[in-house]
Order: C-alpha cells, then sequence, then structure tokens
C-alpha cells in the first residue's frame, strides 16, 4: 500500500470490521475511531507523519507501526492521555528529532515498547526530565538510537524493571559498566542484546544462579574485560546463541561451555583467550552449527580425535596458535561447509581425507607450514567456491582431475608451484580472484585465459612467464586489477589494454561479496501472552549475521602495500607490469583508462616519450614509469591530475622542464625526477614570485637538440680557455726561472771579485 496518511483528503465512516479498508482508502477517516483498541499497520508503505489526532485514541490498548517510511518527530503528546496502552512498536521508520521517555510516566499498563530507529537519526532520551516508571515491561527493544547524548548512559528507570523478559539495547554507543544487575534483578530474562556499544567492566555471574529461560545473550563488540565466569555453562544451560565477540576476555575457555547442549552458535573471537580448547566444548556442544574462536591466543592441537560436532556447518579457527597436523577429529563433521584454519602453526601434508567434506565451499589454510603436493581426493570437493592455500610450502600443481566450476576466489600466492598455468583452471568460468603470485609457474600464459570473462582481478607476480605480453588479457572485459609483475614478459605493451572497462564502477553483484548466514532467529515468547483480535504474534528477532570468510586483494598501490577487502574491491582498479622486459613506446591509448587509480610500468625497457594522453587518466593516484629509457619532455598537461598523490620518472632520459609546480606537482620532491640529468628544475618556492623566478633563473630551453648544442659549445670553450691558460703559465714560469738563475749567476761573480779585492 503506497499512501501519505496525512495529506489524503478523504473521509470514511465505516464498522470497525471495515477499519483496515478505511485506513487503506481514506486515512484521514482513521482519526473518527476514537474508540479503537488496536491499530495494526505494520508492514506496508505507508509515509508522511504519525497522526498527531492518535494521541485521542484513549482506548488503544496495542499500536503496532513497525516496518513503513514514517518520518518527522514522534509527536511529544502522542502516549500522554494513552493510559491504556500495552503494547508499542515503532521500530523501522524513519523518524527524527527526539523522543522523552517521560511521556509514558502516566502509563501503568505498558508491556511492550519496541523502536529501531533504522537511520540512527534519533534522540532519546530517558533520564530527562526526571520520572518515575509506573509501568513493569517484559519487552523492550530500543536500538539503533542516539541515547541519551551526550553521556550516552545506561536507562536508570531499568533498575526498577523486574519481570523483563527480553532486552534489546544494540547499537546505542551506551558507556558504563555492564548492566550486570539486568540478570541479577530478572531471573526470566530470555534476550539480552548489548551488541555495538562502550560497555567496560567484568561480566559478572552468581554461580548458584540458574536461568532456564535465557536463549539469546549477546554482549559482543564492547570492552568488556576479565574472564568468562567458570559456571557460566550451568548458570545458562539452554542457551542457543552466545556471542561475546570483540572485547577484551581473556584466560582460558571455561570447560563449563560444554554444559550447553542446545548452543547453536558461539562466538568467542577476537578477545585474548589463551590456553587450550577444553574438550568438553567438542564433546558437550552437540548442537553446534557455528564456531568462531578467531584472533585470540588458543594454542595446542585443532580438535581432540572424539568431537562430537557432528551438525557444524561453520568452523572458524584462524589467526591462533594451534600447532600439529590438521586433526582428523574433524571427520565427524561431514556437513561442514566452511572451514577456516589460517594464521597458525599448522605443519604436516595436506590431508588425503579432505576429499571427504562433499559440502565444503570455503577452505582457508593460507599461513601455515603445510607441505607437500596436493593429493587426488581434493578432486571430490566439486562444491568450491572460495579456496585460499596461500603462504605454504605445498608444491606440484593442482590435481588435473579437480572440478573447480564452481570456484570463485582461488589464492595460490607464496607456496612452491610450477609448470605451466593448470589447464583445470579452463573450465572454471565462474573465477572472479585467480592469484597465483610468488610461486614457480612458467611458459606462456595461455590463450584459454581469455574465456575467464567473469575474472575481475588476475595477479601473476613474481614467477617466470615469458614471451610477448599476452593480447589474450584484453579480453577479460571486467577486470579491474591485473598484477603481472617480476616476470619475463617482453614485446610491446598492446594497444588492446584500453579496450578494459579498468576502474569503472559497475552496478553491485554479489562479486567479492561472500555468503552470508543469518542466525537471525525466530522464537515465540513463552511467558508473554496478549489475546488480540488482529492475532499479533510476538518473535524475537536477533540482529546478528556472520559472513563467510571476506575476499583480500595486496596490491601495490602508491609505493607501498595495500589491503583491499569486501565491497572497497568494486572502487579500485590497477596495472602494475612491472619489473618485465617490455619495449617499444608506451601506447597513447593507454590514456584512455580514464578510471583508473593505479598504473606502474617501470623497471622495463621502454623508448620514446610520455604520452600527452595520459592528461585523460582523470582518477589516477599512483603513476610509476621509473627505470626506462623514456626520452622528451615530461607533459606539462599533467598538471591536471588533481588525485595524482605518487608519480615517478626517475631514471630515465628525460630532457625540459619538470611540469608546474602546481596542485599536486606542489607535493613531489627531487626523487621523483632524479636520474635525468637533463631536465631542468625550478628553483624552490618563495612565497608568491614563483612564476618569476622560474623564468628568470631557469633557462627555458624547448628542444633538447638546442640544449645539447649550447652544452658541446660551451664545453669547447672552456676546454681552448684551459689549454692556453697552461700554455701561458708554462711559458711564464719558465721565464721567471731563467731570470732568477741569471741573476744568481751574476750574485755569485761579484762576491768572487769582492774577496779577491780583499785578500
Amino acid at each position: 500500500m503506497f499512501l501519505n496518511i496525512i495529506t489524503h483528503p478523504e473521509y470514511c465512516y465505516l464498522t470497525k470490521n471495515d477499519i483496515l479498508n478505511c485506513i487503506v482508502f481514506a486515512p484521514t477517516g482513521l482519526c473518527k475511531l476514537r474508540n479503537l483498541q488496536e491499530l495494526d499497520l505494520s508492514s506496508n508503505s505507508f509515509e508522511g507523519f504519525i497522526p498527531s489526532c492518535l494521541s485521542n485514541f484513549t482506548s488503544l490498548r496495542l499500536l503496532e507501526l513497525s516496518e513503513n517510511s514514517f518520518v518527522g518527530t514522534i509527536p511529544s503528546t502522542l502516549f500522554v492521555n494513552l493510559k491504556s496502552l500495552e503494547y508499542v512498536s515503532l521500530s523501522y521508520n524513519r523518524f527524527e528529532g527526539s523522543l522523552s521517555f517521560s511521556s509514558f510516566s502516566g502509563n501503568s499498563k505498558l508491556e511492550v515498547f519496541e523502536l529501531d530507529s533504522h537511520n540512527n537519526k534519533l534522540k532519546v532520551d530517558t533520564e530527562n526530565p526526571p520520572w518515575t516508571p509506573l509501568f513493569q515491561l517484559k519487552v523492550l527493544r530500543l536500538t539503533n538510537c542516539k541515547l541519551n547524548e551526550p553521556r550516552g548512559t545506561i536507562p536508570s528507570f531499568l533498575l526498577n524493571q523486574f519481570d523483563l523478559r527480553v532486552v534489546n539495547l544494540s547499537h546505542n554507543n551506551m558507556v558504563g559498566e555492564v548492566p550486570n544487575w539486568l540478570l541479577t534483578n530478572n531471573k526470566n530474562l530470555e534476550f539480552l542484546g548489548l551488541r555495538n556499544n562502550i560497555l567496560t567492566g567484568e561480566l559478572l555471574l552468581h554461580p548458584n544462579s540458574r536461568n532456564l529461560d535465557m536463549f539469546w545473550l549477546d554482549i559482543s563488540m564492547n570492552q568488556i574485560h576479565g574472564i568468562l565466569p567458570p559456571y557460566i555453562g550451568s548458570v545458562f544451560p539452554m542457551l542457543l546463541f552466545l556471542n561475546i565477540s570483540m572485547n577484551a576476555f581473556q584466560g582460558p575457555i571455561p570447560p563449563s561451555v560444554g554444559d550447553m547442549r542446545n548452543l547453536d552458535l558461539l562466538d568467542l573471537s577476537n578477545n585474548n583467550f589463551s590456553e587450550e580448547v577444553p574438550e568438553q566444548l567438542f564433546m558437550g556442544c552437540v548442537s553446534l552449527r557455528f564456531l568462531k574462536l578467531s584472533n585470540n591466543n588458543l594454542q595446542g592441537q585443532l580438535l581432540p580425535a572424539k568431537s562430537n560436532l557432528t551438525g557444524l556447518l561453520s568452523l572458524y579457527l584462524d589467526s591462533n596458535h594451534f600447532s600439529g597436523e590438521i586433526s582428523p577429529g574433524l571427520f565427524n563433521s561431514t556437513y561442514l561447509g566452511l572451514l577456516d584454519l589460517s594464521n597458525n602453526s599448522i605443519s604436516g601434508k595436506f590431508p588425503d581425507w579432505i576429499g571427504d567434506f562433499s559440502h565444503l565451499g570455503s577452505l582457508v589454510l593460507s599461513k601455515n607450514a603445510i607441505e607437500g603436493r596436493i593429493p587426488e581426493s581434493f578432486c571430490r570437493l566439486q562444491q568450491l567456491n572460495f579456496l585460499d592455500l596461500s603462504w605454504n610450502n605445498l608444491l606440484g600443481v593442482l590435481p588435473s582431475c579437480s572440478n573447480l566450476s564452481s570456484l570463485k576466489y582461488l589464492h595460490l600466492q607464496g607456496n612452491e608451484f610450477s609448470g605451466p598455468l593448470p589447464h583445470i583452471l579452463s573450465r572454471s568460468s565462474s573465477l572472479v580472484t585467480l592469484d597465483i603470485r610468488e610461486n614457480k609457474f612458467s611458459g606462456e600464459v595461455p590463450n584459454w585465459i581469455g574465456s575467464l570473462s567473469g575474472l575481475r582481478i588476475l595477479l601473476l607476480k613474481g614467477n617466470s612467464f615469458e614471451g610477448s605480453f599476452p593480447p589474450q588479457i584484453c579480453r577479460l572485459k571486467n577486470i579491474t586489477i591485473m598484477d603481472l609483475s617480476s616476470n619475463k614478459f617482453s614485446g610491446p605493451i598492446p594497444t588492446c589494454l584500453s579496450s578494459i572497462a579498468l576502474g569503472i564502477t559497475r552496478a553491485f553483484d554479489d562479486t567479492f561479496v561472500t555468503n552470508t548466514y543469518g542466525w537471525t532467529l525466530y522464537r515465540s515468547f513463552r511467558t508473554y501472552s496478549y489475546e488480540s483480535e488482529l492475532k499479533v504474534n510476538q518473535y524475537v528477532m536477533g540482529d546478528f549475521f556472520t559472513t563467510d570468510v571476506e575476499e583480500e586483494i595486496e596490491f601495490i598501490s602508491k609505493s607501498r602495500f595495500e589491503s583491499y577487502k569486501g565491497n572497497i574491491l568494486h572502487y579500485m582498479s590497477g596495472v602494475d607490469l612491472s619489473c618485465n622486459n617490455l619495449t617499444g613506446s608506451i601506447p597513447s591509448e593507454l590514456g584512455y583508462l580514464s578510471h583508473i587509480h593505479t598504473l606502474n610500468l617501470s623497471h622495463n625497457h621502454l623508448t620514446g616519450v610520455i604520452p600527452k594522453t595520459f592528461s585523460n587518466l582523470k582518477q589516477i593516484q599512483s603513476l610509476d614509469l621509473s627505470y626506462n629509457s623514456l626520452s622528451g619532455q615530461i607533459p606539462q598537461e599533467l598538471i591536471q591530475l588533481n588525485f595524482l598523490s605518487v608519480f615517478s620518472v626517475a631514471h630515465n632520459n628525460l630532457s625540459g622542464r619538470i611540469p608546474d609546480r602546481k596542485g599536486q606537482f606542489a607535493t613531489f620532491d627531487e626523487s621523483s625526477y632524479e636520474g635525468n640529468p637533463l631536465l631542468s628544475r625550478p628553483p624552490p618556492e618563495r612565497g608568491g614570485t614563483r612564476s618569476t623566478e622560474l623564468s628568470q633563473l631557469t633557462p627555458d630551453w624547448e628542444e633538447s637538440d638546442s640544449f645539447r648544442e649550447r652544452f658541446l659549445w660551451s664545453f669547447i670553450g672552456s676546454y681552448v680557455v684551459a689549454f692556453i691558460g697552461i700554455i701561458v703559465f708554462l711559458y711564464l714560469n719558465f721565464y721567471f726561472n731563467r731570470e732568477v738563475n741569471i741573476l744568481y749567476l751574476l750574485k755569485q761573480k761579484l762576491e768572487f771579485k769582492t774577496s779577491r779585492t780583499i785578500v
């Protein structure tokens, strides 16, 4: 239903049984129904403001307006006269402005209040003006709000609530210690969500307490520290969902976690847990489907040999200190769809039994010490979507029997794989990322690579590929990042590269967006019932979602390795052809890659001039043409590149003057131009007279031949002057010495005559 409930001019007067028709066809007629007790407009497309006339519905017990497009401020007087209200839901609209909870101060019957502001623009104040609740809530969902700004305090009225069943205060930037008193005061609490706040302190539980109703506990994304209470499993034995990730918990994982036999999801990731994972967890949590222990300091063997996690679908043990071989304890988890053991100290051979996991869609074993060849049993993994074996000690090639038709992301970087590019990849029509950097692959790039029409990222760096630049790559019309550096490619750069739509933002699809597992849990209340003629059903909905392993790419940009992850890859583009044996001139057609961000052609044998068409690279951030044999001038038009932050033409044969120090070119220092002795450089900047000084102090040689001629005549003139000077010096020196010798002989003769006369 699409209508604006404020501006519709019509009226209607219908019986109570036709109330919904009245709302649909003449919304202003709604204001005539003052004896209305239940109003449910949820999950429609209503727009505009909440009608102020609703404050006259003094008999209203239920007000359900969630999942619409209502905007503006929630009227401050809306709830003052509605003394009979028991149920209020305003979630998932577009409200702005502010709401004070003091407007409920006269209401003694309120049991359910829900408000997820959805757009995080609504200010909610539960503290001012001061008030005392007359009601006892059973359900409070108050999320994604600007709560009690600027201090962000936890709502103090909850201290007087003792019958709460559902509390969700997630995504509110609340500050303070974790409210353990909520658990103490409300013995029948079923759902507690405090996700994504700034709570500190420790989670404290009484060792003798026991809550058989609690099924959802989410305190993730806070700053809670200390140890996880050792008796948590006996306090909450019926938990289905436990998420304490992204905090500062430390110490061991309590063995009592194994007492939670109904646990469906357990996320302890991104904390400081240490020691070994207790065997009780793997033996007792028989209902686990999702287990995430990533980014801790756990050690020991991955899983015990007698693991009883038969229903496990996703297992994240990455970024810990696990050692030894891949445990056969995984045998019992035959439905495993995701296995991430990356960034540990796992050693030994690639397990032959890995092929028994016929449902495996994501396998991540990167950054370990696994060695040897990939076994033939690997061929039974026919549903692989994501495979990352990078940075191990694997060798050989992928088994020829492999069926990789479903594969989208392949990472083999940093191993000892050798031989030509595996032909089995020619059947991977869904491939999006091919990363085989830093291996020992050789030979020419095969023609079939052009058939991988969906390929977006091609990384061949650091191998021994040879031959001319593979023109079949030009058929990869969806390519966005291409790294062919540090190989043995030779010959010219093909002009057809300009036909690739590098850097053009495409409509979002599932590329780079990995599979998402939603743990949105629905469960009817056991303890809250409300008899409604509209049959309003109450459910608990959690907001936790888990994702598959993220696609992450490293690429040299701005002269350093950058890591790009997830959706940012939609906006990144670049070509790196550096450190090869490429020859010939730079095709001017490359200047038509107007959306590219990075272009690196350094350390080749390229000749000719820098194309003036490079001034069309309006989005480029890094341009490296250093260590080639380029000649001529640097095009002055390049100063139009407003996003350029890294620029190097060092160690070429360029001449003339460098571009004016304007815009981004005012940020480049001597290192960008060094190794070009015929380049003339402007003087340092001195206030606002830079241009005048530049023209006065720097010769404006427009042609390199003229410069060479002037340099030659200047050298010859200096040589002639120096030669004449040497001759004159030698002559004067000889004449001076001759005169000195004559004077000396005359002196000797005079002294001899004088001595004879005296005698």
